[in-house]
């Protein structure tokens, strides 16, 4: 087009609608893999950094990942105060174990994945997300179903953080988006323990979608917060589900949790801090809307499908 270069001659293009696609330029593969589960490829763009993509849909990337992973975990450890057992369903790039470590009082963080072709590649393709996380002395990987794990588990988790892929019909994570699946993450949680889940966009084409979710979240749970973050490459902000076992105050107080975080972390945030608490927690009014109104529960016999995939081409 006039006045415009462009620099990438292989394109990801992820189907966001019916109508509308993301193209992400690509200057190169630095591995592609079918699995047993779904298609594999880690990237490095021109804008973002180094990506992983599942089924053609953009996972997380070192130019904004913190925008999505320092929000999906932080919130929950800040209602917890001092969590010590973390459980991380999903999580490839190890980036969400990563945040968990730096609580200090965390003495063990589980991140349960189904594809260890996934977690290797990553391993030694996106150092830069994961950052030794996969060494440190507190954490376990497991390679197994978290349907399967969360059958084990009862009472024992301070923290649950569900950071799966999105709930495509051709993928792996459908059925871990159900009511199902939450009264699974309740069982295993401590009476006092905080689950959270990422719960998809929140465009307004999308937000009934992200409703359906919270509602689906509220049925099992007693208390629950609903938030959102712009994460830029995503095209999009994308939206989270928190729920515990007391209501989740949307007036923060902003130098408390400073104090909490210079006390209990070891305070390496790019986004999070009290003041960035306050404004997760009072999401736009359309959003508010949306999971108010919301009275659909997604089961295992009606889950939820993300739309479409994605593919590579030149």
């Amino acid at each position: 087009m006039p006045g415009a270069k462009l620099n990438a001659d292989l394109w990801v293009t992820e189907y966001v609608s019916p109508h509308d696609v993301y193209h992400h330029g690509i200057v190169n593969v630095l591995t592609w893999q079918r699995t047993a589960f779904q298609e594999m490829a880690i990237v490095d763009s021109g804008d973002y950094g180094r990506a992983l993509v599942l089924d053609g849909k953009w996972q997380s990337c070192t130019g904004d990942e913190f925008l999505y992973h320092e929000p999906l975990v932080h919130p929950a450890c800040v209602c917890h105060g001092k969590p010590q057992n973390v459980l991380v369903l999903g999580g490839g790039e190890g980036a969400t174990v990563r945040e968990a470590l730096k609580w200090n009082s965390v003495r063990r963080v589980v991140m349960v994945d189904i594809d260890r072709q996934v977690v290797d590649a990553c391993k030694q393709h996106l150092q830069a997300m994961h950052q030794g996380a996969f060494d440190d002395k507190r954490t376990e990987l497991v390679i197994g179903d978290a349907l399967d794990y969360l059958d084990n588990a009862q009472n024992e988790w301070d923290i649950i953080i569900s950071d799966l892929s999105d709930p495509i019909e051709e993928g792996p994570s459908f059925k871990l988006f159900t009511k199902e699946y939450f009264q699974k993450c309740r069982r295993a949680l401590k009476p006092e323990g905080y689950f959270v889940v990422q719960a998809g966009p929140v465009s307004p084409p999308q937000v009934e979608a992200h409703g359906r979710l919270a509602s689906t979240v509220r049925n099992v749970f007693p208390h629950i917060a609903h938030y959102c973050s712009y994460t830029a490459s995503y095209g999009t902000p994308w939206g989270y589900v928190l729920a515990g076992p007391s209501p989740i105050d949307p007036h923060v107080d902003t130098a408390a949790v400073d104090t909490l975080l210079k006390e209990q972390t070891n305070n390496n945030f790019r986004i999070f801090d009290g003041r960035t608490l306050a404004g997760l927690f009072n999401p736009p009014k359309h959003i508010r809307n949306a999971v108010q109104n919301a009275t659909e529960v997604y089961t295992l016999d009606h889950p939820p499908k993300f739309f479409g995939t994605g593919i590579t081409s030149q």
